[in-house]
């Protein structure tokens, strides 16, 4: 089986961290090789975006800056670790990717679409993940929940407005994508929510 590309997507606090190393778990049972990856990060460098991007103690990032450095560490990510896996016929598995660049720069910040569509056809080519996860909940509980995990970093010490515009832009790509972005109700318990993401790989693996 050709290997695939799976991006899990969502808001703060939805339970991206523990669904993923399920869906991991699930993919190797099924005799697959899994590569477990995330966004922004992957990469040495890329990870360094990523420190400066959520360190609050930064000087203010300007949002055209916050939106290059987001693509910047995309194609490390791309080059050095996601694309060699997928040659390699290693699945991939991210902890967020372009989608997330919509929501939040697109959603969340207001910025041109259409830059961002640009961006993503440069750095990407064709490259697209074969199943993106959404994971949706109430934003007073994921930003419960992230709350309850420690110190917010730069995002999740934005305003609601922000998140509500956030989770809107997911919602709305989940309608434009419905093939490929697949919406799972974070909200309820943990292992309903386990059963709907085992039901959307079943499809993938099964395609």
């Amino acid at each position: 089986m050709k290997a695939k590309f799976i991006s899990l997507e969502g808001g703060e606090g939805v339970g991206k961290t523990t669904n993923i190393k399920f869906i991991e778990s699930l993919l190797i049972d099924k005799g697959m090789q899994v590569l477990l990856t995330r966004e922004p990060g992957g990469t040495v460098l890329a990870e360094k975006i990523r420190a400066l991007l959520l360190d609050k103690s930064q000087e203010s990032i300007a949002e055209s800056t916050e939106l290059l450095m987001m693509f910047a560490a995309r194609a490390q990510h791309i080059k050095h670790v996601i694309q060699p896996a997928l040659d390699e016929g290693i699945w991939v598995l991210s902890d967020r990717f372009t989608d997330a660049t919509y929501a939040y720069q697109g959603g969340g910040r207001g910025m041109d679409i259409g830059v961002i569509q640009w961006l993503e056809n440069f750095i990407q080519a064709d490259l697209r993940p074969d199943l993106t996860l959404l994971l949706d909940a109430p934003i007073d509980i994921g930003m419960q929940r992230a709350k309850n995990r420690g110190a917010l970093d730069r995002f999740e010490s934005e305003q609601m407005l922000f998140f509500t515009k956030v989770r809107d832009a997911y919602l709305a790509l989940a309608k434009t994508s419905p093939a490929r972005i697949k919406v799972v109700n974070a909200g309820q318990p943990l292992d309903k929510v386990q059963a709907e993401i085992k039901i959307h790989l079943s499809h993938l693996i099964n395609d």
